[in-house]
C-alpha cells in the first residue's frame, strides 16, 4: 500500500491525523480538474462547476449519513467552525461550554468571540483516567446551565485522541434545547458516521486526514432549521449561476474566484477507501494503533489514559512519555524529542503537551506497518535513554 503515496522510503510517517497525505489516485483527480478549469475557466465556473459540486455532495452526503442539501464545502475544520461563531449570537453572560481535550484553535475561536461578547467559555474538565462514556457525557453535561447557549465537542479528540460520546450528548443537549456544534475532522473515515443520526446541529469536519481527500477540502453541516440566515465569514456576490433554484448554500458557492478541485475530488478519496475496503482500513488500522500502544508502554513504563478498545480510539493513539529535564516547550513550540526524532531518524510524529503531561501521537493509515511502529519505538529507547 505504501506504493499509492509519494512519501520517501527513508521517512517513517505517522503524523496522517495532522497532515494526511492523497493517494496518486486521488492527487490524479484533482489534477484533472484543474486541468478542466485551466483550458476554459469560463465554461468551468459557469456552466459546469456547480453540477459538479452537487455531484460531490451527494457522495459526501451517503458517506457521512447527511443529505448533500445540509452540507456546504469549506476549506477545513477551522474554517467551518468560525463561519458557525460568526453566526451564533452571544450576549453579556451568556456561556458556550466545551472540554478540556479540545483542539487548539477551536478554544481560540470561542474564547475570541466570548471576549468581544462578555460571554464565558466553560471549559469542562472530563475524568482522567476515563474508564466510562456515561460518566464522561453526565460529568460534562453537570456543567451545563441556563446561560448555556452552544456546546462545542471534539468527536475524536486531537490532543488525547479520544472518542468521545458525542451522540449521547448531542441527545441531552436536544432535550434542553442547547444547539451542539461537533468539530469532527479526525472522525471522517476513521469512524463509520451518520450525521442525521447523531443528531447534531452543525458538525465541521476536515476531510485531508483520514479521507485522505486532497489538502483544502472540508465541509460543515448544518440543521435544516438554522441554514436559511447562515452567512458565510466572506461577503462576496452569492448566488447562483447555473439557474437553478435558490438555496443557502449560494453565499458558500460563490465566495470569490478559488480553486474548487479539492472539494472535486473527494469522490474519488471515498472511492480509493472504498476500492480497498473501509472496514479492513479501519481494522487494520486500529490494529496497529493497538500494537503502538503495547509497545510504546514497553518503552516507557506508562500506561494509556484509556481502555483497550475500539469504543475509546481507533486509527490514531496519544501514549504519555516521561516529561524528561526540559520545561514544557512555549505555545506555537515543538517539543525538542520531536525534532530529534526527525533529525536522527526521519520519523513524522507529534509530541504533545496536554495538563502537564507529554504524549507522542501515533497516527496510522494504509501506508503503516508494524516495521514503522518499531522504528519509532526503538528511536523513542534511545533517545529517553539519552535524556535520563
Amino acid at each position: 500500500m505504501r506504493n499509492e503515496w509519494l512519501i520517501p522510503d527513508d521517512v517513517t510517517y505517522l503524523n496522517h491525523g495532522s497532515f494526511g497525505p492523497s493517494p496518486h489516485v486521488v492527487q490524479e483527480a484533482r489534477h484533472r480538474w484543474i486541468e478542466q478549469l485551466e483550458r476554459q475557466p469560463m465554461h468551468f465556473f459557469l456552466r459546469q462547476m456547480e453540477d459538479a459540486l452537487n455531484v460531490a455532495y451527494e457522495h459526501l452526503g451517503e458517506f457521512v449519513g447527511a443529505k448533500p442539501k445540509d452540507l456546504i464545502f469549506v476549506e477545513n475544520s477551522t474554517t467551518a467552525m468560525n463561519i458557525v461563531a460568526a453566526n451564533i449570537e452571544l450576549r453579556a453572560g451568556d456561556e458556550v461550554l466545551t472540554t478540556d481535550h479540545e483542539y487548539g484553535a477551536v478554544l481560540r475561536i470561542w474564547r475570541r468571540l466570548c471576549r468581544q461578547t462578555k460571554a464565558k467559555l466553560v471549559v469542562r474538565k472530563l475524568p482522567n483516567p476515563m474508564t466510562s462514556h456515561d460518566e464522561i457525557a453526565d460529568t460534562f453535561m453537570e456543567s451545563v446551565t441556563s446561560r448555556t447557549r452552544l456546546i462545542v465537542i471534539s468527536h475524536v479528540t486531537s490532543p488525547t485522541a479520544v472518542i468521545l460520546p458525542v451522540a449521547e450528548i448531542a441527545r441531552r443537549a436536544k432535550k434542553l434545547g442547547i444547539p451542539i456544534c461537533i468539530d469532527g475532522p479526525h472522525a471522517v473515515a476513521m469512524l463509520p458516521i451518520n450525521l442525521e443520526q447523531i443528531g447534531c446541529d452543525y458538525y465541521a469536519a476536515s476531510c485531508h486526514k483520514w479521507l485522505s481527500a486532497p489538502f483544502g477540502s472540508g465541509f460543515l453541516f448544518v440543521r435544516r432549521a438554522l441554514q436559511q440566515h447562515l452567512q458565510p465569514v466572506i461577503t462576496s456576490w452569492g448566488g447562483n449561476i447555473s439557474g437553478g433554484p435558490p438555496s443557502w448554500k449560494d453565499e458558500f458557492s460563490w465566495v470569490g474566484t478559488r480553486d474548487p478541485s479539492a472539494y472535486l475530488s473527494i469522490p474519488a478519496a471515498i472511492e480509493f477507501l472504498r476500492s480497498h475496503g473501509i472496514a479492513e482500513f479501519r481494522n487494520s488500522t486500529h490494529e496497529l494503533a493497538q500494537y503502538a500502544r503495547r509497545r510504546i508502554q514497553e518503552v516507557s513504563g506508562l500506561d494509556a489514559v484509556i481502555p483497550d478498545s475500539p469504543e475509546w480510539y481507533a486509527s490514531m493513539i496519544s501514549l504519555p512519555l516521561p516529561l524528561g529535564e526540559n520545561e514544557p516547550p512555549k505555545q506555537g513550540h515543538r517539543d525538542p524529542l520531536q525534532d530529534e526524532l526527525w533529525n536522527r531518524y526521519q520519523i513524522e510524529v507529534p509530541i504533545v503537551h496536554w495538563q502537564g503531561v507529554r504524549f507522542v501521537r501515533v497516527s496510522c493509515h494504509l501506508y503503516n506497518s508494524r516495521h514503522d511502529i518499531d522504528t519509532l519505538a526503538e528511536a523513542l529507547h534511545a533517545s529517553l535513554q539519552e535524556s535520563t
